[in-house]
């Protein structure tokens, strides 16, 4: 049996909030003053929010051929577009899209606007996703990012999976619902778990509020998450939703691991 910690008192909510929108404002102030950087490296670039030309050339972006099912790149372009990793382990989701693979320029972004508060990484990320996602978001009836549990969430302070819905919302006015989905039970992180493992932790974790249920069904949804590794916490994202009666589920990421599973069935 879970047991859930309480939740974090009003005061101490409040004064989360407070030092996350001082910290925005001293790195607005920050940024009038000193030139702006690349967002990986930090070398000087032209314009706020850019990545340097080094960098830029280190991003492994994901374009055609790819799976229509998992969303991974293909070798060549044989004619079929199903992989053999979609074929061996169909996935929840109807298709999934991703900006980049996870190489090392793309780990050390999801890192920085994951863990070091880099929240002003959502915006060129999230455009970067809504690119490379813009045959899903032109069906989409909303963006539901991967939700916290409520104590992490705290820990945090935000959702980075939800910036990234947020930016992307703003580039394809698709809708932001981060009301219908919630992470009911708490999870050990993923990081350092086997496929099987990562399954059994967030298995049943997620679920569609039974208020929210009504707005799900027969909905076409993209959920979106910063990167898919094995694919096991989008994969209860995307049945929770399913069984809540959603017509289409897909899935966007800013970065995928890709194995070489990839290659296309002749």
């Amino acid at each position: 049996m879970d047991t859930e910690a309480p939740a974090p008192p009003l005061a101490t909510r409040l004064r989360h909030g407070t030092a996350m929108a001082m910290l925005k404002l001293g790195r607005g102030i920050a940024d009038l003053v000193l030139p702006p950087g690349c967002i990986a490296c930090r070398a000087a670039v032209s314009d706020p929010g850019a990545l340097c030309a080094a960098c830029w050339r280190r991003l492994e972006f994901i374009t055609p051929p790819l799976c229509e099912r998992l969303g991974t790149p293909l070798p060549y372009d044989s004619g079929s577009r199903i992989s053999p990793g979609a074929l061996a382990q169909p996935p929840a989701y109807s298709r999934a899209r991703a900006a980049v693979t996870f190489g090392e320029v793309a780990r050390d972004l999801v890192h920085a606007l994951k863990y070091a508060d880099r929240i002003e990484l959502a915006a060129p990320l999230g455009g970067l996703m809504a690119r490379a996602g813009a045959e899903l978001l032109t069906e989409a009836d909303a963006l539901v990012p991967v939700p916290l549990h409520p104590l992490r969430l705290w820990r945090r302070r935000f959702n980075q999976s939800a910036a990234l819905a947020m930016a992307i919302s703003r580039s394809a006015n698709v809708p932001v619902r981060t009301g219908w989905l919630e992470r009911r039970r708490a999870t050990i992180p993923q990081v350092g778990l086997d496929r099987a493992a990562r399954a059994a932790n967030v298995a049943g974790a997620f679920v569609v509020p039974e208020e929210m249920v009504g707005e799900v069904r027969d909905g076409r949804i993209v959920v979106v998450d910063d990167v898919l590794t094995t694919g096991a916490t989008l994969d209860a994202c995307v049945k929770a939703l399913s069984r809540a009666g959603a017509a289409e589920v897909d899935v966007l990421v800013f970065a995928r691991v890709v194995d070489d599973a990839s290659t296309p069935i002749s």
